[in-house]
């Protein structure tokens, strides 16, 4: 899927991480460099505390490199300000997390259209936007349901429609089926894949689940913080 013909919506060139702890230094990132493309969807895995989650909040803004470079959809964001930082995650990053973390006091509707609302929106315009990506998710019976009246995959699927609502160049997700049964898990990656490939948004998924893995278009371990191409 990689292509150098065009544009990376997702660079990353030596970036580095490393945390203090009370045994000492510890390197999660060592200079890792990646490219993921427009359409394509990115596995990244490895043992928990190997640097996967670190790595997805460098690369979505939301926490800063001790060094390297973080470009999206081209643009150069290492040395922007933190409110350009939370502008750029706003209308060009979409997270998807293990835990939906819907508000559960709204409904599914209410919960999808709120980016867009903060974005700008009228509620009107958010809320038709938010219909029709639920619609397409599978979701259209669920519009008036809060979250506690649904099932895991489907809170799970309706986070996956918020992180669309702005139509970001950037899907980030960490675990995004870690707390799921197998039946759901695949369907949840169904639909994430699917979505990324319709709307050719670069996708970069960290996950335990192998058999998901499998299906990406490109898989890299995290180890001793390096980026490690696998193969199936």
């Amino acid at each position: 899927m990689s292509d150098p013909e065009r544009n990376p919506v997702l660079s990353l060139r030596g970036v580095e991480r490393t945390y203090v702890t009370e045994a000492g230094a510890l390197h999660v990132l060592r200079g890792v460099d990646l490219d993921v493309y427009p359409g394509e969807v990115v596995g990244l895995i490895g043992p928990s505390g190997s640097g996967k989650s670190s790595l997805l909040h460098a690369a979505g803004l939301l926490e800063k490199p001790d060094a390297g470079i973080i470009a999206l959809d081209g643009r150069d964001c290492s040395k922007l300000s933190e409110r350009q930082r939370t502008k750029v995650r706003l209308t060009t990053v979409g997270f998807v997390y293990q835990f939906h973390h819907l508000l559960p006091e709204f409904t599914a509707l209410e919960n999808v259209a709120l980016p867009a609302e903060i974005a700008g929106k009228s509620k009107a315009e958010a809320r038709r936007g938010a219909a029709a990506m639920l619609d397409q998710l599978g979701l259209a019976a669920r519009v008036d349901h809060q979250p506690g009246q649904m099932s895991g995959g489907e809170q799970q699927r309706v986070a996956i429609a918020r992180a669309l609502a702005n139509q970001p160049k950037l899907l980030l997700a960490d675990e995004p089926t870690g707390n799921l049964d197998p039946t759901n898990s695949a369907a949840v990656f169904q639909a994430l894949y699917e979505q990324a490939r319709q709307r050719g948004v670069a996708a970069l998924i960290a996950t335990h689940n192998m058999e998901l893995a499998r299906y990406m278009d490109r898989v890299f371990a995290l180890k001793d913080g390096h980026l490690v191409p696998q193969t199936f």
